[in-house]
């Protein structure tokens, strides 16, 4: 049913007329895709270790919380909040030109 009205949708959009069930659909399928590869990555990372002798390690790690066009940057080693940091500043850069672009179109 569900991709009986995505096709639906789709040849209506093809003659010239929009319709909202278009993005509806893309949006479940992502959302679909995003949960299988997640489970898919957790099955393959726990058949991956199942077999191996446990190994004393250490974890390091850092983040990014973005607030609006704001990152907050947090971490446990200098390599990893410099490589995050880098991935905030692009990010940042392309939201601000992003927002100017938008504005710039609907004044």
């Amino acid at each position: 049913m569900f991709i009986k009205n995505a096709v639906s949708s789709l040849v209506w959009r093809a003659r010239g007329k929009m319709d909202a069930s278009v993005f509806y659909a893309l949006g479940i399928a992502l959302v679909a895709v995003g949960i299988i590869i997640i489970v898919t990555a957790i099955i393959l990372a726990s058949m991956r270790d199942a077999g191996k002798e446990k190994v004393k390690g250490k974890v390091k790690g850092a983040g990014v919380i973005m607030i609006g066009p704001i990152p907050i940057i947090f971490g446990t080693d200098k390599k990893s909040v410099k490589a995050v940091l880098a991935l905030a500043l692009a990010l940042t850069i392309t939201l601000v030109i992003a927002m100017a672009i938008y504005y710039w179109l609907l004044r």
